[in-house]
């Protein structure tokens, strides 16, 4: 790929381009679907393309190229100058990383045992036989690994090399149409991997949540389970690139600096995270990966940034460099020191929400949101679970953050196709969370 890389950048320099990063992906993955307790679809991708970013006197674009022909390379670059000489210049950009970087290798991020893995049904077999041996009837889910290697070069005399692999599983049990449940495991290394903690934490939830009944509205504690607010704080994630920020998606706008979470809250992007399934060595500029302190103790500290932003407001990058905006790596929510059973001792009434999706907001800046609890719900009365359901979350990002209350001491890694960004997160409860009735 490194030769595909060169060429392009050899074109794009000849035709006049200043800035130029050419990312080049490989990419292997494998997918089992099972449903109604069976493998049921089989599937392998592998597929070569090149991410592409170029400046032009200060207008910049990007492109993907999946038809990797010289001939395609040169008609896709001679199309693009043609595009950008139209274009106004973007007056606040001002240029990308200067290599050349050393990098380290990252622990826990590339497994030869996954390249190498002939038979991943028996994972899905064993997360199918411990949804059931806790009490669930039917079994669905997907499993996907991992092979990817990311070759970048740019303009500015970066030319480095990744490789990781992965591993994770989405499962769902259920019991009747009203009663299911919902858990994950993604890993990047095979050891590590546990696909019945998945299955069991599925068929529990599923089998607690027999006979729900209509759940209330009004305010309440709300006890958040990792799955479901990694869904909120991998929404958040997007609002913590400076990018959202100056384009009016983000609700810390003109925050540095000020609290806007519980002092209890520490919130961090790691781009070198062991294990972690959005960890890379560098940007898409090169620049190493890092770990990025975004609120502190409540305190909102850091944009994410790449280098044009870094030096339009004085400062420097952050390593989250995307072809077009920063974005996070894996986001980590700090745990705190309450066990699940003493968080749940804390709620004298409440909801515990085992997982959302449709997450919604009405208005970016000032953080409000909706989002549909799925699968199990349920009324905490004094230590006592009750299922419920039919009810929605309504309230303000912001809020949420200033209202958590107490944090569990355990991390949980989450990442699937509801949280795109990584999270870690623990057990989280949150005061007064707005909760309506949901719409059919």
């Amino acid at each position: 790929m490194f030769d595909v890389n060169e060429f392009i950048l050899k074109k794009a320099k000849e035709l006049g381009f200043g800035d130029v990063v050419v990312l080049g992906y490989e990419m292997n993955r494998r997918q089992v679907r099972f449903a109604n307790n069976e493998i049921t679809v089989a599937k392998n991708w592998h597929e070569r393309k090149v991410e592409l970013f170029v400046e032009l006197e200060k207008r910049v674009a990007g492109t993907s190229i999946t038809e990797l022909s010289e001939e395609n390379i040169e008609r896709t670059l001679k199309t693009l100058l043609s595009n950008m000489k139209g274009m106004s210049p973007k007056e606040d950009y001002y240029g990308i990383a200067e290599g050349p970087f050393e990098y380290r290798d990252i622990p826990e991020t590339f497994d030869k045992a996954i390249v190498e893995l002939d038979e991943p049904n028996e994972y899905v077999e064993r997360a199918i036989n411990a949804a059931l041996e806790e009490g669930a009837k039917r079994v669905a889910g997907v499993l996907y690994t991992d092979h990817n290697r990311l070759y970048l070069t740019t303009s500015n005399g970066v030319e480095a090399f990744d490789e990781g692999t992965g591993i994770e599983i989405s499962v769902r049990a259920f019991i009747g149409d009203l009663e299911s449940g919902h858990g994950t495991n993604s890993v990047r290394v095979l050891k590590k991997f546990d696909p019945e903690s998945a299955g069991r934490k599925a068929g529990e939830i599923a089998k607690l949540a027999q006979n729900p009944e209509q759940g209330p509205e009004g305010k309440f504690d709300v006890i958040f389970d990792p799955l479901a607010f990694a869904n909120l704080l991998s929404y958040m994630s997007f609002m913590t690139s400076a990018y959202a920020a100056e384009a009016g998606f983000s609700f810390l706008v003109n925050k540095l600096g000020q609290k806007v979470a519980n002092e209890i809250v520490t919130i961090k992007d790691i781009g070198n995270l062991p294990n972690g399934y959005g960890t890379r060595k560098f940007d898409d500029e090169g620049v190493p990966t890092r770990e990025t302190t975004i609120i502190e103790n409540g305190t909102f500290k850091s944009f994410l940034l790449n280098t044009s932003m870094a030096k339009k407001y004085g400062t420097e990058t952050t390593a989250n460099a995307g072809l077009i905006m920063p974005h996070a790596w894996n986001i980590v929510l700090e745990p705190g020191d309450y066990s699940r059973e003493e968080l749940f001792s804390e709620v004298k009434r409440g909801i515990y929400i085992t997982n959302v999706w449709y997450t919604r907001f009405q208005n970016y800046v000032a953080g409000d949101f909706s989002t549909i609890p799925r699968d199990g719900i349920f009324l905490v009365e004094n230590g006592e679970l009750k299922p419920i359901r039919n009810i929605r979350v309504s309230d303000n990002l912001g809020r949420i953050l200033q209202g958590i209350r107490a944090l569990g001491k355990e991390s949980h890694h989450i990442h699937w196709w509801e949280v795109n960004t990584p999270v870690s997160t623990p057990y989280v409860l949150v005061e007064d969370v707005g909760i309506t009735r949901a719409t059919k």
